[in-house]
């Protein structure tokens, strides 16, 4: 009986109904496109430091991996001993460059990783194979349409070039044997990977020992093993290298886009503020047309109770037909605004802002039926309370 009440209440104005079920809609895409944003950013980036199960970075001392150029000395003497430390069962070296790619009257400048094929964790074969010898390597989408080279051609390739020579260094001839996916890149960007211990002896030193340093070190640890027991053994075995778990690589990236969350938590509470006074005022009118008909019932001992619930059921269906509106439209304007703000320079393709969980959606529906709710009770219950008599006087003068 009181969901037809509602019912014919609410189909009674349809068209101010209608709009306030648009309002609403609008208000639900912000605030889920905000509960999105508020978690979307962390989940996506812990999901991809381990997607290839690499739970710990070494970077050299007091920086993040690839935050400067600065690099590892000693490369293989650090190998040495990651492997001799329990708990540790991969270790992949990544170094850092830039090659310079020779194509008839052109350079193309590309992004490049010097890696271990067999254990590295930095990109995944869509086509063709990983490196098997020193003069091959890996390609991203983006350098093989800027190149238009195909798998299996030749390069030229320089780790350096000398604008006063005009002559390129640490040339070598490579050949692309495969067509690779880079989890870490940015959007665009133009990557090839090659064999570490190639890129390490095209760049420029006076002797070869001196070219043994990384730009870091990814480390798995076993199965079962606390990972910060496995840190503080590094730590104290390698105090010369900055060794970062997963979880504090989070809690820097909680610090560094901590602007995103703030964002994200006050466009969240205007949308429902919205929201909420939008219903708040849609049901104040409805009650303040209906004293008539609110008080006539009080008068043939319907219990306020009953009235007072029958108002909150419209300001909940109200809301929650906005909310389910709103799930659509802000999950079309969250794919809008995830494509513009990853195109932010530095930032990995593979970073999501606005990352759907079903968990978003029920918390953005629930804090809105809770808006319905409290939207509904005030007015109903002051419409409900007034004094029968003197009420029923007022409608019928009026």
């Amino acid at each position: 009986m009181l969901l037809r009440l509602a019912w014919a209440t609410l189909t009674r104005h349809r068209s101010r109904t209608l709009l306030a079920i648009l309002g609403v809609a609008v208000s639900a895409a912000m605030l889920l496109d905000m509960v999105m944003l508020s978690s979307g950013m962390r989940a996506s980036f812990r999901t991809l430091l381990l997607s290839r199960g690499f739970q710990l970075r070494l970077a050299p001392k007091g920086t993040l991996p690839f935050d400067t150029d600065a690099t590892i000395p000693d490369a293989s003497g650090v190998m040495r001993v990651l492997r001799t430390i329990p708990g540790v069962t991969t270790v992949s070296p990544v170094l850092g460059g830039q090659l310079h790619i020779v194509r008839g009257a052109r350079t193309i400048a590309a992004t490049a990783l010097g890696v271990d094929p067999a254990v590295q964790g930095d990109y995944e074969i869509t086509q063709g194979r990983a490196p098997a010898s020193p003069l091959e390597l890996v390609a991203s989408d983006d350098f093989l349409r800027a190149s238009g080279a195909r798998i299996g051609d030749t390069l030229s390739a320089a780790s350096g070039y000398d604008a006063q020579l005009r002559s390129f260094s640490g040339q070598r001839v490579l050949t692309i044997v495969g067509r690779a996916h880079f989890l870490y890149m940015p959007a665009e960007q133009r990557a090839v990977a090659i064999p570490l211990a190639t890129l390490q002896q095209m760049q420029p030193g006076p002797a070869t020992q001196n070219r043994d340093h990384v730009s870091l070190f990814m480390v798995k640890a076993r199965e079962g093993e606390p990972v910060d027991s496995v840190l503080r053994r590094i730590e104290t075995a390698l105090p010369r290298v900055s060794a970062i778990s997963t979880e504090t690589a989070m809690r820097q990236v909680d610090e560094r886009l901590s602007y995103f969350r703030q964002l994200a938590l006050i466009l969240g509470a205007v949308s429902l503020a919205v929201g909420f006074l939008l219903v708040t005022t849609l049901v104040t009118v409805s009650v303040n047309e209906r004293l008539g008909e609110i008080v006539v019932m009080r008068a043939i001992g319907v219990a306020r109770g009953r009235i007072v619930l029958q108002i909150v059921i419209e300001g909940i269906a109200i809301m929650v037909s906005g909310a389910l509106g709103g799930l659509g439209l802000g999950l079309v304007t969250a794919r809008y605004l995830n494509s513009i703000l990853a195109s932010f320079p530095g930032l990995p393709a593979a970073i999501d802002f606005f990352l759907f969980e079903p968990h978003d959606a029920w918390f953005a529906l629930g804090l809105l039926t809770v808006a319905g709710i409290l939207a509904g009770i005030y007015p109903s219950w002051r419409g409900a309370s007034l004094p029968i008599a003197v009420t029923l006087r007022e409608e019928a003068v009026g």
